[in-house]
């Protein structure tokens, strides 16, 4: 019988030969040989199947504790819980490149399924361009990243997987989103490529781009509010976004992503922006192998970043073939995709996604120069500088304002160009909505955070007003002219699933802003010292110390603190933030208990606990409106799945005519 890691080895080189095989496939399919696509469909099968053969039996070597292969005893441990030995996977770098193959398979699983036996000008160029990208991951596994290596002497047992990572069970749903996003890119970016190497874009085409970009932009979407959420719940310091790095990292393709998924609505429809839309998509691929560098290079120092190995300047050599391939696509194809139309005038839908383009472009240019710019600067000059929260806050806060408004005006012109008198009528009343917001949160806060924060909140309401309204109003008119009531009225808005699911998305949009807004510029913190029985106030709340203890599982050692915790008069119930201990490091996790309303969050997190003299430090903060994050987290997603059932649901409708 083979060992695991002789059948994992010999799964990841299947993979690679599948792949490798799949772009002449590819490239026959492009010359017109009978039978390629077929041959290039068994490929991509083939190195989807094996791909999911290879992460099955690492899962199983990691489960059964197989300390003779090499990641297994990197990470793995007999004390680890099994939730965070199964997902221990992803836990470092050589396993979260296997686990990258694994969803890279299965989006080409997806796409092979996809195609079916209709021949597209396109998908010789698509599937040569995807197979390539397999290729370079599965050579990546097969050798310099190859989790399969034997170790001997074989250890009786391991350190278990970084202790940051089994702290919360966030850690369980977080990574595997965010590769859905990062690896999901590599599918548009082939069918881009497909489009222009082939000198071929219709209607059709461009609606197969979209809704493939539209699937990983959600999953980083998904990856991203569950990292904030993550280090929210975990790290104890209060906050859910820092400008780290490696968040930035997750952030630039989300930013050109949906800028393409703006413009590629134009492209669609109108036939126009095609180079501007093809290169936002290739773009975003090329960022997220980018991020990838980021994370892997050890370049950058982030509680989020793996550390230094060799396939850093791997990915960057990758990057800069990428990158060399887009440009001299786009230079040399682009016009034979045919002209472009023109864009409706000032007022109409293709100006605001334009404007909206533009911004969003600017964003990515301004966290882009605040990431790289420390690094180059050493490379360059050998001194070390680092950019931060005031710069990133300066720069991209009136960014951010500028597409909240931009949101509403895009909801409100129509693709063609607007009828003024009907448009002021509009804004004016959304207008009046928005400087009613703006007053009231000025009246209940004040310039305390500045002009910015009741400005942000006039151009959510602003906003808000003017989505809401434009998603009921077709529903409404048709109910005018017919006499329905407002259930058959909320039913057609739900059948328009692609519509209705992108006003979702901004009304998701709209109140992340205003968690953001309120939470970060009123934020209330203060430090407690208290022995047992002794209580302490800040901010209307009352905390009480009853006590502590040591709580010891099989995987780390924690102290609780238990506290009683009231607002005013009411008792909020009991409170345990905790510091917890791990083996394998020298300084311990916390994990700070939070008390979560509406309208704002008590976030208590344990600083040190002396045992001998019975006192804890502690330090209280009061975040208002930040569970509006996650609130409009959660809407945003929804919206999307509507969006992507719209999809499906055309589908079957064409089926069914057929």
């Amino acid at each position: 019988m083979f060992a695991i890691s002789t059948m994992g080895t010999l799964a990841v080189l299947a993979s690679l030969a599948a792949a490798a095989f799949g772009v002449f496939a590819g490239l026959a399919l492009v010359s017109g040989q009978p039978g390629a696509l077929a041959w290039a469909k068994r490929c991509g099968i083939a190195f989807g199947v094996g791909m999911i053969i290879a992460n099955g039996l690492m899962e199983w070597a990691l489960i059964t504790h197989d300390f003779s292969v090499g990641y297994v005893a990197e990470v793995g441990s007999r004390s680890t819980p099994l939730s965070f030995t199964i997902v221990s996977l992803w836990s470092s770098l050589d396993g979260s490149i296997l686990f990258w193959g694994l969803i890279l398979g299965l989006y080409v699983l997806a796409f092979v399924k996809s195609v079916g036996s209709t021949y597209r000008p396109q998908l010789g160029f698509t599937f040569t361009a995807l197979f390539a990208v397999c290729v370079f991951f599965a050579w990546l596994i097969a050798g310099l990243a190859s989790p399969f290596d034997l170790v001997s002497p074989v250890p009786a047992d391991g350190p278990g997987p970084n202790p940051l990572l089994q702290n919360h069970v966030l850690m369980i749903i977080h990574p595997p989103m965010l590769y859905g996003g990062y690896v999901g890119m590599s599918l548009p970016f082939a069918m881009t490529v497909g489009a222009l190497a082939s000198g071929a874009l219709d209607a059709e085409w461009m609606r197969r781009i979209r809704f493939a970009l539209l699937v990983p932009w959600l999953f980083l979407t998904a990856g991203i509010l569950l990292g904030g959420w993550w280090s929210y719940e975990v790290l104890g310091w209060g906050g859910y976004w820092a400008w780290d790095p490696v968040e930035n990292a997750s952030f630039l393709p989300w930013l050109t992503a949906t800028a393409a998924l703006h413009s590629s609505m134009v492209t669609e429809r109108k036939g126009a922006l095609r180079a501007w839309t093809l290169s936002l998509i290739l773009a975003s691929f090329l960022l997220t192998i980018l991020g990838t560098f980021m994370t892997r290079s050890g370049v950058f120092n982030s509680v989020h970043s793996f550390t230094q190995s060799p396939i850093g300047p791997v990915f960057l050599v990758f990057l800069g073939i990428g990158m060399l391939v887009s440009v001299v696509l786009v230079a040399w194809r682009i016009d034979d995709l045919g002209p472009d139309q023109s864009l409706g005038g000032a007022l109409s839908r293709d100006a605001a996604f334009l404007a909206n383009n533009l911004l969003f472009l600017a964003f990515t240019f301004t966290v882009l120069l605040g990431t790289i710019y420390p690094l180059l600067n050493e490379a360059l000059t050998e001194a070390r500088v680092s950019v931060g929260e005031p710069y990133f806050n300066k720069m991209a806060v009136p960014l951010g304002l500028g597409l909240i408004a931009l949101m509403g005006w895009g909801a409100t012109v129509p693709w063609r160009p607007a009828d003024p008198s009907v448009l002021k009528s509009k804004l004016s009343i959304a207008c009046g909505s928005g400087l009613a917001v703006g007053i009231i949160a000025w009246a209940i806060r004040g310039f305390e955070g500045g002009v910015l924060y009741p400005s942000t909140l006039a151009a959510a309401g602003f906003s808000t007003h003017l989505t809401i309204a434009e998603l009921f109003r077709p529903g409404m008119e048709r109910a005018k002219r017919s006499g329905q009531g407002f259930g058959d009225v909320f039913v057609g808005i739900l059948k328009a699933r692609r519509r209705t699911g992108a006003y979702v998305v901004h009304i998701g949009i709209l109140l992340i802003a205003v968690g953001i807004a309120t939470s970060s510029t009123y934020r209330q913190e203060r430090g407690m010292t208290m022995s047992v029985n002794e209580s302490g106030e800040f901010a209307g709340y009352r905390v009480v110390f009853d006590g502590f203890e040591r709580d010891v599982e099989p995987h780390r050692t924690g102290r609780v603190a238990h506290l009683s915790a009231f607002h005013g008069d009411e008792a909020l119930g009991a409170m345990s933030p905790r510091l917890n201990h791990y083996p394998t490091r020298r300084e311990p996790i916390g994990t700070p208990a939070v008390y979560t309303t509406l309208a704002e969050d008590l976030y208590i997190s344990l600083v040190q606990i002396d045992e001998a003299g019975g006192e804890v430090s502690i330090r209280v903060i009061v975040e208002p409106l930040v569970s509006w994050i996650w609130l409009g987290g959660g809407v945003l997603v929804f919206g999307g799945l509507l969006i992507l059932s719209e999809r499906k649901t055309r589908r079957r409708r064409k089926e069914d005519a057929a």
